[in-house]
């Protein structure tokens, strides 16, 4: 646990504009943002920027033993980090924005859910919307994506923006209650049925 946070720490510290956080997310917040993770069958599963895996283990304990689990990860000190600690995930470096490609590149084409720990709040528009699009991409009918954002941010303009193009990107768009046990507490979003349109 302590070598997760020096690694986390030492990321951010390198890069605060990309991890956006000041702790990985806790067990419960991870729990729920899982929770869309199909329990049976031969699921696919994708995560949006895992960091140092706090979201991955979670959904790793809800995916049956025949699914897949792929993670997109940016950071290459974060790569190197899920690949010693989680050698069972599928860890590809890439950026979010070409998801469609990156997944093509290893033999997958749909997905079931898609599962996100990225710092929407911080991106600009364009790379939101750029992400949003590849993630409805590339989720199956009936599949669902699920994200997060913290509470004390939802009046910040970055985090409206990306509310707002949620429903712009999806037609069914869920939010939680807030996670408290979670530094800071957070909202978890449930989108499904992307509007490609």
């Amino acid at each position: 646990m302590l070598s997760t946070y020096r690694i986390f720490l030492e990321r951010a510290a390198r890069n605060p504009g990309a991890v956006g956080a000041v702790a990985p997310s806790s067990p419960a917040l991870a729990r729920e943002i899982a929770a869309v993770v199909p329990r049976t069958g031969s699921p696919t599963v994708v995560e949006l920027g895992p960091g140092t895996g706090a979201l991955s283990t979670a959904i790793a304990d809800r995916l049956p033993a025949g699914g897949r689990h792929l993670a997109i990860e940016l950071d290459d000190g974060m790569v190197e980090h899920l690949r010693g600690e989680l050698p069972w995930l599928d860890v590809i470096q890439g950026d979010a924005s070409q998801l469609g490609a990156l997944l093509a590149d290893a033999g997958v084409h749909q997905v079931d859910a898609v599962v996100s720990g990225l710092p929407w709040s911080i991106f600009p528009g364009k790379l939101q919307h750029e992400i949003l699009r590849e993630v409805g991409g590339v989720l199956r009918p009936g599949g669902a994506f699920t994200t997060f954002a913290y509470a004390h941010a939802l009046g910040m303009a970055g985090a409206r923006q990306f509310r707002r193009r949620l429903d712009v990107c999806f037609d069914e768009v869920v939010t939680s209650r807030t996670v408290w046990r979670n530094v800071p507490p957070a909202r978890i979003y449930v989108c499904r049925r992307p509007n490609l349109s």
